[in-house]
This record gives C-alpha cells, structure tokens and sequence, in this order.
C-alpha cells in the first residue's frame, strides 16, 4: 500500500491520490491504536489528524514510511526528531493556513480590545481601536506576513520577534515589522500576537522571566502550542490585571482541571485549534499535501518485496543462503 489517510480530505483531492497510487481510507484507525500501529507495516505515506500520535515507538512498525501528511494545523502529535532520524519528511504547508491564521488573531485582538474595557481620561470603561495600538508579533511565519499587510491597513504599529531570527533578517523590513527584544515587545505593545513554530527549547519561554513585563492593559493572542507559556505565570499577570485577557487557540489536556494555575480565569479565552481550519484553507492545504507526498512517492520507488533488511552487526551468509531449498 502507498498511502494510509486517517484525516478526511476532499473528494477531489482523495480521488486525485487514488489515480495515482494504492490508497486505504480508514478514518477508524484513529480509535484504535493497536490496528493503528499493525497497519503501517507496508505504508509508504501516511496522512494523520492532530488527535493521532506518531511517535519513535509507532515508526518502528513503519520501516517504509517516507512521509507523513498534516493537512490542518501543526505537527505537534508528530516527533519531529524521530521521524528525522528515520529519514521521513513531516508535509505540511505552512503558507497555506496563513491569511486563516492571520484573519483569526486579528479578529480576536478585535474582540479582545472591545470587550475588555480600560478606564478612559472621563472615568468611563470604554473599548480600544486596533488602529491606535502598537501590535507585537511573537515569531515571524508565513501569517505574520499576512497579519503586517491586514495591520498596515488599520494603521497599527507593528513591532515583531522570532528567536530564529536576527534583527537584522531583511524578512523584518520586508514587512515593514520593527524588530525587538521579546522584553522590549512585550513593554510596548499593547496587543501581542503569538504564532511561533513550537519546539522543546521554547518549552515556557512566556514565563516568569518575561511576562511580568507585559505592558498594563495588553491583550494577547496565541495560536502556538500552549507549552510556550508557563501557566503559573500566566495566571499571575491576568489576576494582577497586567494583561487584561488572553486567547489561546490551543491548550494541553488537564490545563483546566481543578487545582491548575489557569482554572476559573475569567479572562482567559480557549478556542479549540480553529484558527487554521477554513473551507479555503483546508483546500489549499489539502491539495499542497497531496501534491508533495506525490512527488516524494514518485521519486522513491517502494522497495521490491524479496527485500528484507539485515543487522549490520550479524553478516548474512549468502552461501548458506543459496544452498537452502
């Protein structure tokens, strides 16, 4: 079998894989982690959902995998380092999902501001403008780009940092995003979007080292993995009120179970991993997906079936061999 897809895909997409390889559709799968694992043995390419965990374990049933496919959101129920070490390629598009992920965070940065009210010069609780606010953006992906170019339009300032890159990186004036220190962001905006790609050495990185430093009153939104926060830290800067509230669009089970820092905050908002999920972005996405795992199928031929992989440690004797029946 070339390719195993777990995650639906558009018909036209499914039909266009199906005219070109062996394809199994077999959404099931993802309940059932033993059928999971004994079905991958033969598979050349697989396309998982965010739920369905792939890790170092599971790749030792797939000694054929070339690649594996996440059509909606990232690929954090996927080791990276694993599949690295076992020569498979993790295809995803990232610019795909971009203008969904970018018309997400700003209308929550617009929800955000009218619905959390400061104090105006009158006495009064009002809203804020998007227009008047100075906009941090915490990592530089393909969104980010899109955010400037929606921003620049409501007449924000921009300011942005991503620990991959140096303030000297032309992608910064290129989007016309002035880049700081993540101290200095977090002092200045007064909106903060989150969007890194997230890895193990950003495990809390929006900490107790960094988010006492929020400036009073600041919204922030993140679509990153929720293990870049620190939740104690979290917490503390919402009930002293320095961040006035806060929109995670992903949370890692048991973050609101009783006794955790973040349960019973009131303005702490969770959304469910929706903001690279669209009609327009799932088919862009989709047929980005199909596409790559085509080419890389197609430039790697399957292995024929009389081969069997050795240990390199206990030499095959090949006269024995031949002298069987």
């Amino acid at each position: 079998m070339d390719i195993l897809i777990i995650e639906p895909l558009e018909n036209e997409v499914m039909q266009w894989l199906a005219a070109r390889h062996s394809v199994r559709y077999a959404p099931e799968l993802a309940r059932d982690p033993r059928d999971f694992r004994q079905s991958l043995y033969n598979v050349r390419a697989l396309i998982l959902p965010s739920f369905v965990a792939l890790d170092s374990a599971a790749l030792h049933y797939a000694p054929v995998l070339r690649a594996i496919g996440r059509v909606s959101g990232g690929a954090e129920n996927v080791d990276l380092e694993a599949c690295s070490r076992a020569g498979v390629e993790v295809v995803r598009s990232a610019t795909a999902t971009a203008q969904a992920e970018a018309e997400f965070m700003i209308g929550a940065m617009l929800s955000l501001l009218r619905r959390v009210p400061v104090e105006g010069a009158d006495g009064m609780l009002v809203g804020r403008e998007l227009g008047a606010c100075t906009v941090g953006l915490i990592g530089m992906p393909p969104a980010a780009k899109a955010m400037a170019q929606m921003l620049s339009g409501f007449g924000s300032r921009m300011v942005g940092y991503d620990p991959s890159l140096h303030a000297s990186d032309g992608v910064f004036e290129r989007w016309r995003v002035t880049p700081l220190g993540l101290r200095e962001l977090l002092e200045t905006s007064d909106a903060v979007c989150v969007q890194l790609n997230y890895f193990s050495r950003y495990q809390g990185l929006l900490g107790e080292r960094f988010l006492p430093y929020c400036k009073p009153n600041q919204v922030m939104v993140s679509i990153s993995h929720s293990g870049v926060f620190n939740e104690r830290a979290l917490a503390d800067v919402l009930i002293s009120g320095r961040l006035s509230a806060c929109w995670l669009d992903s949370l890692e089970p048991g973050a609101l179970d009783e006794g955790r820092p973040l349960k019973g905050m009131d303005t702490l908002q969770i959304t469910p991993r929706v903001a690279s999920t669209t009609r327009e972005s799932r088919l862009r996405s989709s047929w980005a997906v199909a596409r790559r795992i085509d080419e890389l199928l197609q430039a790697t031929p399957p292995a024929p079936r009389e081969f069997r992989t050795t240990d390199p440690g206990v030499p095959t004797d090949l006269a024995a061999a031949q002298e069987q029946p």
